[in-house]
Parts: C-alpha cells; sequence; structure tokens
C-alpha cells in the first residue's frame, strides 16, 4: 500500500493515503475547499500529519532537546563553521534568528495547522465505520498535543489554534499568547479524547500509529511535568495494564529490525528503502572524521550530538546499556579534535542509531523512538515518589534489573528522587529527554553551569561567555521571523 503526497488549501499541507505510514509516490493535486468527501481522503490527510513527524527528527530538533542539556555537545571543526548557530544552542549563546529554532517552531505548528484543518472538517464527513472517525480523531488529537507538548516546554507562552486557519487575519497577527494554563488545557483535553478512542494495538499493517498506550504516556508525561503527581500515578498506571514488557536485550529496543517491538509505546516510522523516507541519524551523529571507516562511504559526517564526559561517567559499573548505547571510534585523526582527549583519543559516538551496513549514503533505517515501556517505567517510578504512593522500587528496578544492576531499596524520598533521576537519564540517553527533565526538575539551571564549568575546563575553544545559564534560558527565544510577521511577543531577556 502506498502514502501518496497531495496538498491542500493554501498550499501548507502535504497529506499522504492508504494504510501503510511509509511509502510515498506522488498523486494529485486538490483544493481544501472539495478535498474532505470520504474515508479514503481523510486517511490520506491523518497520515500526512504522521508524516510531518520524520521531518522533526531528521532535521536538528535534537539539539534543542538533547545537546541543550549536559548529554550531549558538538565535535568543533574549525574547516567547516557551517553548524555554528547549533553550537550556539549548546552553549547558551542563542538568538531569536536562530534557523535551528525557526524551524522547529515551522515543523510544530505545520502538525498543528494540518491537525486543526482535518479537525474541522472530519464531522462533515460520512463513515460506514463511526468508531474508525472517532480513531482517526483520536490519532490527530494525539499529534495536535505531541506539538503543543514541545511547543510550550521549549518556548513558554505560545499562539494558541485549535480550529483551522482560513484567512492571513486569523494567523497569529495580533501577536497574542495563551497563558500556560491555556495551553496545558488542550493538551491535556486532546489526549484525554484520544485515550477513549484509540485501540491498545493495531494488526500488522498499521503498526507505527497512535495507540491509547501512547496517549496515556504523554499524559502521565504532562502531569509529571505540570508537578500533578497523582494524576500522573493514576495515568501511567493504566499503561502498565496494556500489555507492554521490556525487552530482554536493551540493544534491540533501537534495532532495525526489531521495530515497533513489546517496549515500544510510540515510535516515529522510517524506512530506507523508500525514496524520502529513511532516516539519516548515524550521518548527523558520527564523528566527522569517522564515515569510511565507519559506514564505508567517503566524505564526512555530521560530528552533531557528540556525547559527553558526564553521560559516559553516568553509567554505573556493569550497565549493560553503556556499550548499547555509546561507542569510540578510535583513530588517529582523532588527534586533532579536542573532544577525543577525555576519551583517551577516541571520540565517542551514539551507538542506539548506528546498525551498520547501509546500502545507500545518507540513508538510514532506523525509527525514532518517543516513548518506551522503560521510560514508562521510571516515569511512574518519580511520580509515585514525588505522590509518597504505590511502590516507586517495583518499576524502578525492573528496568535496574534488565540493565544487568543490582536493586536499590530503603532510600530517603529525595535520595530515591536522585536515583530515579539518575536512573532516567541513562535509560533514555540520546532520546531528547533530557533537557526536559532538567526543566521538570527545576535542575537545568545548577546543572548546566556546573556543567559548562566542566567543559570550559576541557575545551579550550569556549569562551567565558558560554554556559552563563540564567532563568530565562531555559525558554527558548521566539523566532525573529515570527516577531516581524506576527507581532508576536519576545520571550523576556531576549
Amino acid at each position: 500500500m502506498k502514502i501518496k503526497n497531495i496538498i491542500l488549501g493554501l498550499g501548507l499541507l502535504g497529506f499522504s493515503s492508504c494504510n501503510h505510514l511509509l511509502e510515498v509516490t506522488p498523486y494529485t493535486f486538490s483544493s481544501g475547499d472539495n478535498y474532505y468527501s470520504n474515508e479514503g481522503q481523510v486517511l490520506r490527510a491523518v497520515n500526512g500529519v504522521y508524516a510531518r513527524l520524520q521531518g522533526i527528527y531528521t532535521s536538528d530538533f535534537w539539539a534543542l532537546t538533547e545537546m541543550r542539556a549536559d548529554n550531549t555537545n558538538y565535535q568543533y571543526d574549525e574547516s567547516d563553521r557551517g553548524t555554528q548557530q547549533r553550537e550556539e544552542i549548546d552553549e547558551f549563546l542563542i538568538t531569536a534568528s536562530n534557523n535551528y529554532i525557526n524551524t522547529a517552531w515551522a515543523n510544530l505548528y505545520g502538525i498543528v495547522s494540518q491537525a486543526n484543518v482535518l479537525l474541522s472538517r472530519i464531522d462533515d464527513v460520512t463513515f460506514a465505520d463511526d468508531n474508525l472517525k472517532q480513531r482517526y480523531i483520536g490519532e490527530v488529537k494525539f499529534l495536535r498535543a505531541f506539538s503543543h507538548f514541545h511547543l510550550v516546554r521549549l518556548f513558554g507562552e505560545i499562539p494558541l489554534h485549535t480550529v483551522e486557519v482560513t484567512t492571513p487575519q486569523e494567523a497569529f497577527t495580533d501577536g497574542k499568547k495563551a497563558t500556560l494554563e491555556e495551553v496545558y488545557a488542550v493538551i491535556v483535553q486532546d489526549l484525554k479524547d484520544a485515550s477513549q478512542v484509540l485501540p491498545n494495538s493495531y494488526d500488522s499493517s498499521n503498526k507505527g500509529r497512535v495507540t491509547k498506550g501512547a496517549a496515556l504516556t504523554m499524559l502521565g508525561d504532562v502531569y509529571l511535568t505540570r508537578k500533578q503527581y497523582a494524576e500522573a500515578v493514576t495515568t501511567l498506571e493504566q499503561v502498565t495494564l496494556l500489555g507492554y514488557s521490556l525487552m530482554d536485550n536493551y540493544g534491540d529496543c533501537f534495532n532495525p529490525n526489531s521495530k515497533n517491538n513489546a517496549e515500544s509505546v510510540f515510535e516515529v516510522q522510517y524506512d530506507q528503502s523508500i525514496e524520502g523516507e529513511n532516516s539519516n541519524f548515524i550521518y548527523m551523529f558520527g564523528p566527522r572524521n569517522a564515515k569510511v571507516q565507519l559506514l564505508g562511504f567517503t566524505g564526512n559526517l555530521g560530528g552533531g550530538n557528540i556525547p559527553t564526559p558526564s553521560i559516559y561517567n553516568a553509567y554505573e559499573v556493569g550497565d549493560l546499556r553503556k556499550n548499547e548505547s555509546i561507542q569510540l571510534f578510535d583513530d588517529a585523526s582523532n588527534a586533532s579534535f579536542q573532544e577525543a582527549v577525555a576519551f583517551g583519543g577516541k571520540m565517542p559516538f551514539i551507538k542506539k542509531f548506528y546498525h551498520a551496513p547501509y546500502p545507500e549514503d545518507g540513508r538510514s533505517n532506523e525509527n525514532w523512538p518517543v516513548y518506551r515501556y522503560g521510560h514508562v517505567l521510571l516515569l511512574l517510578a518519580e511520580a509515585q515518589n514525588e505522590a509518597g504512593t504505590g511502590d516507586p522500587y517495583l518499576h524502578l528496578n525492573k528496568v535496574r534489573n534488565r540493565a544487568g544492576l543490582a536493586p536499590i531499596s530503603g532510600l530517603s524520598k529525595e535520595d530515591l528522587r536522585e536515583a530515579i533521576a539518575k536512573e532516567q537519564r541513562v535509560e533514555v540517553a540520546f532520546e531528547n529527554h533530557r533537557w526536559y527533565q532538567l526543566l521538570r526538575t527545576d535542575k537545568a539551571v545548577q546543572i548546566m553551569n556546573d556543567h559548562g564549568v566542566e567543559e570550559k575546563a576541557r575545551l579550550s575553544r569556549l569562551s567565558n561567555a558560554s554556559y552563563q545559564v540564567q532563568d530565562f534560558m531555559l525558554l527558548y527565544p521566539i523566532p525573529s521571523r515570527e516577531i516581524q510577521v506576527n507581532g508576536i511577543e519576545q520571550n523576556l531577556g531576549y
């Protein structure tokens, strides 16, 4: 089956068709006014919203959510300064003109826009089975909540639209921002609605679509972010009853041969065999000087999202996750890069997204894990510890057992909080959760300033201005283009 691209409405939307979430071939063009008339067109539109997820993770979104934190930095190459704006994200030197935050804003609002079009029109379409219509609505509400949840954590108060924008006057021209409470209210309601209509699982032809477990997991994450711990516990406990389980081998969570496995709650789908549907993570994350040795192709890799000594040393002795998560590239050419010094001349890179051989340059086959059951268990342990209910050790130690580590018991609430936080850091390292964890636990300023001291002590290229982290930097600036075009008020401090 094929997903087929079409363009709708104001030229904003590219949608896709049929049940398979990946395959893309040219289809047709249709105006927004007459497009939504049958089930097949709605399905193509739903799949088109999913398709926007791919571009988020194959762009530099990881720089905002992972490299911003203490897990990764970048491989500094004096001969190529094309990624300087990305480096400014890592060093807290960012400005509103940064292209990477503009891309993230546009990609996330693109999902919101497409979701709103579909939700505004689907009621007028007749379905043979109303349950299918409600499922499509649930899937799209989840995806809209996904985007809003990222936007509100990255930018704070944001413009909020929940219906289709049909004229330029309806788009952000008044510059109004919604409050955090208003944004989160929409997110929570979307996820509640989705969890009521989405199935627990799908048949093989629909693998990768949003499930009830994905909606409940994100809702639990939202509650935890909002420090509504009792609600987080109740919500995440429901996920434990839906049949998920930990993979025996941690590395299999990321192996392309075991996509959408028993531990997968939600992952973004990629397929290297289909033009335009491949991922590219190793090409972004591999050491710049390692392409021939690791992949067999000439040229350079991206040198982005390079693991720091901080995360490398965060793993306990004997933790089986370490070797599945980080690999050290050993080559004489590393002598040119300061980042390798702390690792004995070896260059670290993220192994989770490296499964050679790759048949074609620039194309890889890994999916992106948005939520895994191992993460769910640790979020639940965190919520239970904060709420003072349940048995957080039960869930924490399931994850530790899979990692080959001894169980933990008998800690104070404060010490258990730190143990769970450390476990989360290594369990979901490089999966775009670390920055959000630091924000949620109110540790971002302290940890990142301490991290900056460590980084400047080992990397002479860093200026004194780097890592001077202040409270206002916990939000990104509103992209300057949005301020100029739509009159949106800039976040304080920028």
